[in-house]
């Protein structure tokens, strides 16, 4: 266990407008990493997809490490700074996997990947008018639930429709994660009803901060809601980004968790005997 931590951490969260053109959004990014980096962060998150938006998404898989996490380590260890990638599609250079994996890697400051978490839960539904969508025509869904041991404290990884599944933020607290992240393509019409909602849920349920990175603007087949936040263990929303691509700023203090847990011990209280979580967390060291 990382025995030098920090208790206050500065977070960038880098609210991207990623299109179909890669260059221009590793571009983008790379701008809001030199912002992020002046403003004093210790670590810079960003969205899902943040390398590539729009048709053919599945032909623009890359491996780990690759083109994009390469990009992004040289940023990390030029700015001695902590990067989440967000989520990139990866390949694993595999038939018995043909579909790409929608993964996200943190980077440390020294440009070494210091693990990888790959999106668990697909979005797949059939509608009553006969319309459907399905992401798993697209990508291959992830099989480890996965946690990180850094200076920045023990850290966990989710992606988008993950936020639905509660009982992986729990399995993840229960883990020790103090930080649970949160890349995200939410959409317009579910974002407005459910995004701040469930973010601050999990935040509250779990006594964790919550740290949302969510894409914004029109896309090929979407219009992204935008609205990432940083979320305390009390549930309330410590900043919130305005309706347009930029970085959002915002201080963690982790001697906050036990205080708000001493006041809700919820996690204390549970009763694991009565409804055991089965499911195995991979703990990575950094």
């Amino acid at each position: 266990m990382n025995q030098d931590r920090k208790t206050k951490i500065k977070v960038a969260v880098c609210q991207m407008d990623s299109q179909n053109d890669k260059h221009q959004n590793l571009k983008d990014a790379k701008n809001m990493i030199c912002e992020a980096s002046e403003k004093g962060a210790d670590l810079v998150v960003f969205p899902e997809n943040m390398n590539f938006m729009g048709k053919g998404y599945r032909y623009q898989e890359e491996p780990i490490p690759g083109p994009t996490t390469d990009f992004l380590a040289a940023l990390a260890k030029e700015h001695g700074i902590w990067i989440l990638s967000g989520s990139i599609p990866e390949t694993e250079g595999s038939m018995e996997v043909p579909k790409p994996k929608n993964s996200l890697v943190l980077i440390d400051p020294t440009g070494n990947i210091c693990c990888k978490y790959s999106k668990l839960h697909l979005f797949d539904v059939d509608l009553e008018d006969g319309s459907s969508f399905r992401e798993s025509d697209t990508a291959t869904q992830g099989e480890d639930i996965v946690v990180c041991d850094t200076k920045l404290g023990r850290l966990g990884f989710t992606i988008c429709y993950d936020l639905r599944f509660g009982e992986l933020y729990r399995l993840l607290s229960l883990a020790g994660a103090k930080v649970i992240f949160v890349p995200a393509c939410f959409a317009l019409q579910t974002g407005r009803a459910h995004w701040e909602v469930l973010l601050r849920a999990r935040a509250i349920e779990n006594g964790v901060y919550i740290v949302a990175c969510n894409q914004i603007g029109k896309k090929h087949d979407m219009t992204a809601y935008g609205h990432s936040m940083v979320i305390d263990p009390w549930g309330r929303i410590i900043a919130q980004a305005e309706n347009k691509p930029g970085v959002l700023m915002a201080e963690i203090d982790l001697s906050e968790i036990e205080k708000v847990r001493a006041q809700i011990p919820s996690l204390k209280n549970r009763r694991g005997d009565l409804y055991e979580l089965l499911g195995e967390v991979t703990v990575f060291e950094a």
